[in-house]
């Protein structure tokens, strides 16, 4: 049986056996998922494995069940930014046709134009739905047919299966809590 730890160690698995990882990881209430979280693919295989990473993916933040930042990635100057993810919907409708550049020149013209396609507003919301047999928090787009599942590796690791409307595999990544930044 493969764990998510054997899965870290060797940096892949297949869609098969990150399911079976996924449902049999504890749900999360949405509660546990306020605050800012890093991001990482969890490899398996999906166009998606390590893109997010070549356009300089920071995470995801939380800052109530009805005010969610899906994409946030950072910027230039260091900073972060939240992208609002109507700008991935080319994309994700050529997801599964298209290869996505992952070079860094591609990431680093992404970060030139962030400003472009940044926002301060919500972009979705978080709610306990039914999946794969068990009942846990859920992202859910605004505009996007996608959402993201979550299950708890621990209070501070979450794994994620993004669920995108007519697309057969899922993609998977796992968040880190942020810790807070200390006020000086």
């Amino acid at each position: 049986m493969t764990t998510f730890l054997d899965v870290i160690g060797t940096g892949k698995s297949s869609t098969a056996e990150a399911l079976e990882i996924f449902d049999r990881l504890d749900t999360v209430e949405v509660s546990e998922l306020i605050g800012s979280w890093r991001g990482e693919s969890f490899f398996t295989g999906h166009p998606l494995d390590g893109a997010l990473e070549a356009y300089y993916w920071h995470g995801k933040r939380f800052e109530h069940a009805e005010h969610v930042h899906p994409l946030v990635f950072e910027t230039m100057g260091g900073g972060t930014a939240s992208v609002n993810p109507l700008w991935a919907l080319p994309i994700v409708q050529w997801l599964d046709r298209l290869p996505i550049p992952k070079s860094k020149a591609a990431g680093r013209v992404f970060q030139l134009g962030i400003g472009l396609v940044s926002t301060t507003q919500s972009c979705a919301r978080l709610r306990l739905t039914h999946y794969r047999g068990k009942v846990s928090a859920t992202m859910i787009y605004d505009t996007l047919p996608i959402s993201d599942i979550f299950r708890k590796i621990n209070d501070n690791t979450m794994l994620g299966l993004m669920d995108l409307k007519g697309t057969e595999q899922p993609f998977f990544f796992v968040l880190r809590r942020e810790q807070p930044q200390p006020v000086e």
